[in-house]
């Protein structure tokens, strides 16, 4: 059984072509990973706090076994900004870039 490496190298050809530009790719790329980080976050937060408790009993913290299973999951997952790499690599990912106001209608407002 094959284990995926931690590291993985990206043609940075291939991540530009969809923008035109790196560092906008890169833009797009970190945004995404910030979504599915905050997704995850939350739904992790939501499981954990089923287990919540009012005393802090240090046995009772060692002894629950679902709440480390569940902690030990989320920790194998692949990270977020892998799966947003992935994501834009495969053109699964919708964004659109905001047109730059011309100089002379930025100086007016």
């Amino acid at each position: 059984m094959a284990i995926q490496p931690a590291l993985i190298t990206r043609d940075v050809e291939k991540i530009s072509d969809a923008t035109g530009n790196l560092y906008r790719s890169v833009v797009v790329i970190s945004k995404r990973a910030r979504q599915i980080s905050m997704n995850l976050k939350e739904e992790l937060n939501n499981k954990l706090a089923e287990f919540a408790t009012t005393v802090d009993n240090l046995e009772e913290v060692f002894e629950n076994r679902e709440q480390i299973e569940i902690s030990k999951f989320y920790e194998r997952m692949p990270k977020p900004t892998t799966t947003a790499t992935e994501e834009f690599i495969e053109n699964k990912l919708n964004y659109r870039m905001r047109e730059a106001l011309p100089a002379e209608e930025s100086k007016m407002e």
